[in-house]
């Protein structure tokens, strides 16, 4: 399953143990509906395999990778999240060399 990413909404989870183990996660839409979320955990909290139930494709990644994340999906478009033997992937379109933003 692939979708492309209309909008997103990042949640930041506070208390010392986050929600649900995750820090924040950014909920990923298409045209309103929601296709994926990235789940983001820190140092120590558990991570949960990436998973397709056929709808919504969730991801899990360290928290460091936040503020990246939120930076691709800013900058760049089309953006889409697919799911590939076992891992979720966020990705653009291939673009030109030099090509300014």
């Amino acid at each position: 399953m692939a979708s492309e990413i209309s909008s997103y909404t990042p949640v930041i989870h506070g208390g010392p143990n986050g929600f649900q183990s995750n820090r924040a996660q950014i909920e990923l839409r298409n045209n309103g509906i929601l296709v994926g979320m990235i789940r983001f955990h820190d140092p120590g909290m558990a991570f949960d395999n990436d998973s397709d139930n056929g709808t919504i494709i969730l991801m899990h990644l360290p928290t460091t990778m936040f503020e990246g994340t939120l930076d691709i999906l800013r900058n760049e478009r089309p953006m889409h999240i697919f799911f590939v033997n076992g891992s979720g992937f966020l990705s653009t379109t291939q673009e030109p060399v030099g090509e300014a933003e």
